[in-house]
Parts: C-alpha cells; structure tokens; sequence
C-alpha cells in the first residue's frame, strides 16, 4: 500500500498547506496517509514510505521542529540519497539548512543536510506572485516569508524563476532538489496550482499513470493563472 507521512501537522499548517495532503489523497484515495505529531517517533524510521512532507511553520516552531528531527539526521541523508520522494513547502527546507540566522545575529543550528542558510527579518514580511520552470513544467503560485536562504543551489534548486525571486531576492534560482528531494518556498497550494507537477511527483512516488482529481477543472484553473501571470511578466 502506497504511504504518505505529513510530519508535525498540528503546527507544519500554515497558509492552507495542507490542501496538498488533502488533494493527494484524493487522487489516490487508496493511499496511507500517516499523521505524525510532534510527540511520535516518525514513520519513516521503520516504514517504507512514498512521500515525507512537511509544511509551512511559524519561527518558533521551526526549533522545535529541528530538535525533533536531529537525532534522525542520517536516516533522513539516507533516504534522500535513495531517493525517498520528500516535498517540503514554504520554510520548512530551512530547518534542513546549516543554521538559521536571528535578527540579533544568533544563530539556530539546523540539520546541515544542504548547504544553505535562512536569515530572518520579522519586521519584513515578503510576498510576491511566482512563475518559474521546472524541468519542463512551469511552476506557478506565490511566497510570503519573512526568512530567505543563502547559499549556493546552482546544482540542486528546484526551478529557475521567470517572475518572483529564487530562494533570496538577489537569485532566480528557487528552492531545492536532490534527488526526489522537493523543497521550495512556493506556496498555493503547490499541487493544486500545479496539475503537470503533481501528476509528476505521482510519477516518482510510482504511480506509473497518475490519474490526478479534477483533471479537468484543475488544469482549466491552471492554464488560466498561467496566462495571467505570462501578461504580468509582460509589463
């Protein structure tokens, strides 16, 4: 049986996120999905599972989050370097970074998975529209942070942006891939907005022909966004 794990809902669930989970399920209704609190040792330590995900978070919670995960650190290494399919939305990748920078310029140690850094700014919160490519996808929806990464993601980002910023405002290189590895800042939700990138990430959990919900709504939807957005690149 197929197995989705969603990590630390009560708190990974901002920005409406968790319509991601909720839509995968509906596209494949027969799959396992395994909620892990805080307080649980994760599924993934003993079970084969064909997606990890984790959500948006608050600041606070990211320690918290880091904490948790830190014991697990090689086991996660692992199962990237085996291609695991993990999606990680808004700044949940950070906690995967070498650390977070405080306004204050304290430091909050991270995973140290990827050679990335977040530096925050509270008082700053950034919002944009996005459109970027993904392989041969475009990827569309929208960011709003108050943390961005640092770091060079020449070799492992997600997409390259068209409208927006990459992982900081000075890149248009978004995010993280390594190897089924799926971490970005791109919010929406992501496989909602995106019909072709779900129907591909379906594809790498192993689904050889993905049949995703609402095909045909969803795609009108998002054919629609994209023209809007290609006019807005335009100006």
């Amino acid at each position: 049986m197929m197995k989705i794990e969603v990590l630390f809902p009560e708190f990974c669930n901002l920005y409406g996120d968790m319509s991601n989970i909720e839509y995968l399920h509906k596209c494949i209704p027969e799959a396992e999905i395994i909620y892990t609190s805080i307080d649980e040792e994760p599924a993934f330590l003993t079970q084969n599972v064909n997606l990890i995900y984790l959500g948006p978070l608050t600041e606070r919670k990211q320690e918290i989050v880091i904490n948790k995960l830190k014991p697990y650190k090689e086991k996660i290494e692992e199962l990237i370097n085996n291609k695991t399919p993990f999606l990680f939305t808004g700044n949940a990748v950070e906690v995967l970074g070498k650390y977070i920078e405080n306004e204050d310029g304290t430091n909050i140690e991270g995973l140290g998975i990827f050679e990335v850094y977040a530096k925050r700014n509270m008082l700053q919160r950034f919002n944009c529209l996005y459109l970027g490519k993904y392989e041969d996808i475009e990827i569309l929806g929208f960011k709003s942070q108050f943390t961005m990464l640092y770091g060079d993601n020449s070799k492992n980002y997600f997409a390259d942006t068209e409208m927006g910023i990459g992982i900081n405002n000075t890149t248009k290189l978004e995010g993280i891939k390594e190897n089924n590895f799926f971490g970005t800042y791109v919010i929406g939700p992501l496989l909602i907005l995106n019909p072709l990138f779900t129907e591909k990430l379906l594809k790498i959990m192993g689904i050889e022909e993905p049949k995703i919900a609402f095909r045909e709504d969803v795609m009108a939807a998002y054919e629609e966004r994209l023209r809007k957005y290609k006019e807005l690149t335009k100006k």
